[in-house]
């Protein structure tokens, strides 16, 4: 403030005009005076407003000083609020660790449950799946119907299961074991061996076999899972099976073929082939085989004819050829041997009678060469029937060698990726192994047969001839 006013008189006596020093005196008493008072005024005012100012500052230091109490109130109740809401606050989260413990384990058990649960659901799941085959692979199904489809929804997982479908699935698994203890004969549809559909008498045993008789036919059928109905098989069984069967179904017998594979061995029985089946598969190596066992089979019917042709008791000859010659009657025995002369022994006794009047050692000989005269006849076409057993096999080893070559041709160039490729030349390397060996293992049979015929009626002519030359001599010597 001070220096406030020392600024204005400063201002107010540079303002003031340069005049005589009595009036420039006497003006600057006036200016003093002036500037006095407006010191004073100012003074004044200052203090005033320096008062006002003090009051303001004290109001606002009062004010201030009520309101930093009233802080300090709020403050400290807010503290105790605060401290009241952490203590509450701790409790709370007290409280809510102990319901997440308690959630935790809920989600445990529950977890535990589900899984229960979801193993419960996958085991009813799987087995209605396989009721629901089985019941679609039941032979009784194509007569008796198929239940409701709700196995179908468990099996796909499109329907949870409840109780009622548990029990449902419970009662079709105990009728499916009690029907599995039936045998069954009815009347129901069934597609015969052309195709058509007929009605037949069905006889059921269980869930395994299924027989049909239409008319005067008996066989074996099966059961189609998508067109629901039976089918007879496209062969019919033996005649002794058509027997069982029939008397079976008229209550003859208790016996009947039954098929424990669920069709399996039937459907095997039904695809099976025959050798000749399989003959045109073997290529051109198999003709040849065929041409050996014609010559074969034609060797050993002509060998067999002429043997049976010339068997004869020789016994009962030789026995009135030593009563005729007890007697001398030698013409006798002559004519016996003639009325016999398609038979080798015969002939080879005839021989030795015409020898009679020879000395024993000539005797003999003429007997042996008389025997070896019979012997080509009789050994005729064996020697060439060992030898068609004995290329048959060859002519099979030498198609198995050119089936294998081909195999690995075609190996060549379309590699192994389609089994189907392969299967001409391993199928004719099988096949002629196959028919060399049962070309050649019956002619070697039979080739065996024969030569121990053979052998036999050439030992028996050796016997008879023995005998003969004996009787001879004796009657010789008694005479």
């Amino acid at each position: 403030m001070k220096f406030t006013c020392v600024s204005v008189l400063a201002a107010l006596l540079l303002s003031l005009p340069a005049a005589p020093c009595l009036l420039r005196a006497q003006d600057m008493r006036e200016a003093q005076i002036q500037a006095r008072r407006a010191k004073e005024e100012l003074v004044r005012k200052a203090a005033a407003e320096k008062a006002e100012a003090e009051r303001a500052a004290a109001e606002s230091r009062a004010r201030i000083l009520a309101d930093r109490t009233a802080l300090v109130q709020a403050v400290s109740d807010l503290e105790a609020a605060n401290g009241l809401l952490e203590r509450e606050l701790e409790g709370l989260n007290g409280e809510f660790q102990q319901w997440e413990q308690k959630e935790a384990e809920i989600n445990e058990k529950l977890a535990r449950t589900d899984e229960v649960v979801q193993e419960l659901v996958g085991v009813i799941r799987v087995n209605a799946k396989d009721l629901d085959e089985l019941i679609r692979q039941n032979l009784r199904t194509a007569v008796e119907g198929r239940p409701g489809s709700f196995l179908e929804a468990i099996a796909a997982e499109s329907r949870f299961p409840g109780m009622d479908d548990v029990r449902a699935m419970a009662e079709a698994w105990f009728h499916q074991i009690r029907s599995s203890g039936e045998v069954t004969l009815t009347r129901a549809p069934l597609i015969d061996r052309s195709g058509r559909e007929t009605e037949a008498e069905i006889l059921l045993i269980g869930p395994f076999t299924a027989a049909y008789r239409s008319g005067d036919e008996i066989g074996f059928c099966n059961h189609s899972p998508s067109g629901g109905k039976l089918y007879a098989l496209s062969r019919l069984p033996s005649a002794r099976w058509q027997k069982q069967i029939r008397r079976y179904m008229d209550g003859r017998s208790e016996a009947v073929p039954v098929d424990i594979s669920r069709g399996g061995a039937l459907r095997q029985l039904t695809h099976e082939r025959r050798l000749w089946e399989h003959i045109p598969k073997g290529g051109p190596i198999v003709w040849p085989i065929l041409l050996i066992l014609a010559l074969g089979l034609g060797i050993v019917v002509e060998r067999v004819f002429f043997l049976v042709r010339r068997r004869f008791d020789a016994e009962s000859l030789m026995s009135s050829l030593r009563d005729l010659a007890a007697k001398d009657d030698w013409e006798a025995c002559r004519r016996a041997c003639e009325r016999h002369a398609h038979v080798p022994v015969a002939r080879v006794l005839g021989v030795g009678l015409m020898c009679r009047d020879l000395q024993r050692e000539e005797m003999e000989n003429a007997l042996q060469e008389g025997i070896l005269r019979e012997i080509p006849s009789m050994e005729r076409f064996l020697s060439t029937l060992g030898m068609l057993a004995a290329i048959a096999p060859l002519l099979g080893l030498l198609g198995t060698v050119t089936g294998m070559i081909n195999t690995f041709h075609v190996i060549t160039l379309y590699g192994t990726g389609d089994p189907r490729l392969m299967s001409g030349g391993i199928s004719e390397a099988l096949v002629t192994t196959m028919l060399g060996l049962s070309v050649a293992i019956p002619l070697m049979v039979a080739q065996t047969l024969l030569n121990r015929t053979v052998d036999n009626r050439i030992g028996e002519m050796e016997e008879k001839a023995v005998a003969l030359v004996n009787i001879v001599h004796k009657n010789r010597r008694d005479t």
